[in-house]
């Protein structure tokens, strides 16, 4: 069996251009792994849209109204980031329901990435930073509700904190927030995560994986979760538009191999989204959220002969 992928063609539709937020990285993604013989017909799953009863686990219910009805006011817009149209609305509810299946075919099969996800900055009553209802929040309290895991942990290495997860399930002792992110970047005002990991500017890969090491080595042990909700943004690369901390392709390929090694050689399903990720290159920056996969499918194929 080959390792389970999560996407769906709503992903990304026609978007104004110029716009700081790179729509159609999603089908270029799916394209570039379908090019590479990675994903095909028996791997891929296409989810079903997040059912508002789900996205009420997280989130205000008026605010649930108002996004999918076109009325928010003109600062809630402003702070969302993106215009608003029916096809955002089909988009934001089937990626949620990308991660919500990926989560279930993780536990079922160990390992499985989405095409899609990390919405970290969605809040309970407002959206922020391009996210609008928050995957992992929402995913989280569904298996927490459902009894399909009795705890969760969320490993955020997308470059900016994820500050709308911290504040959601500030309260939920057993879903455990991890954040490791550039202290000086978006947002301005940080919430506080159950572990936040803040990194200085210009890290470089040596000292970024020598933190993730320390970090998975300590938390894995600690919590012993039933799932690992992994945020493998991109963002971190040295040639992004909004991330300084300078990684490079082989840096993120190794970050994505000791995290889903270190949960797998623990019997931890992991769950992957690949977060943030902003270049003008689109076909550059659809390779690099690639390098989850690519390594995924590595580790996956080296896991299943053991």
């Amino acid at each position: 069996m080959d390792l389970p992928l999560v996407y769906h063609p709503d992903y990304s539709f026609a978007f104004p251009a110029p716009h700081r937020f790179p729509m159609d990285k999603f089908v270029r993604l799916h394209d570039h792994l379908r090019a590479s013989g990675l994903l095909h017909t028996q791997n891929l799953h296409q989810p079903q849209s997040c059912p508002q009863e789900l996205l009420l686990l997280a989130h205000d219910p008026d605010y649930v109204e108002r996004f999918c009805s076109n009325q928010l006011d003109t600062a809630a817009q402003r702070r969302m980031g993106l215009p608003w149209s029916e096809l955002l609305v089909a988009r934001t509810l089937r990626a949620v329901g990308g991660t919500l299946l990926t989560a279930e075919l993780a536990l079922k099969h160990g390992l499985a990435c989405h095409l899609a996800g990390g919405t970290h900055h969605a809040h309970h009553d407002f959206a922020s930073g391009f996210c609008i209802f928050n995957d992992l929040a929402i995913t989280s309290r569904y298996l927490l509700a459902a009894g399909k895991v009795e705890r969760v942990l969320i490993f955020d290495c997308d470059v900016h904190q994820g500050d709308g997860t911290a504040r959601i399930l500030e309260h939920d002792s057993d879903a455990i927030t991890v954040s490791l992110h550039c202290e000086n970047n978006f947002p301005a005002r940080k919430a506080q995560s159950d572990w936040d990991i803040p990194l200085p500017r210009q890290l470089g890969d040596q000292g970024y994986l020598n933190t993730v090491d320390e970090a998975l080595n300590y938390l894995l042990p600690l919590y012993e979760p039933d799932l690992v909700l992994y945020d493998a943004g991109v963002d971190v690369h040295q040639a992004d538009a909004l991330g300084y901390l300078a990684l490079t392709d082989a840096g993120i390929a190794q970050r994505d191999s000791h995290v889903i090694s270190a949960c797998l050689s623990r019997d931890i399903p992991v769950c992957a989204v690949i977060g943030g990720g902003y270049d003008q290159d689109r076909v550059a920056l659809a390779k690099r959220h690639g390098i989850l996969h690519h390594n995924a499918a590595r580790i996956w194929q080296q896991h299943a002969l053991r």
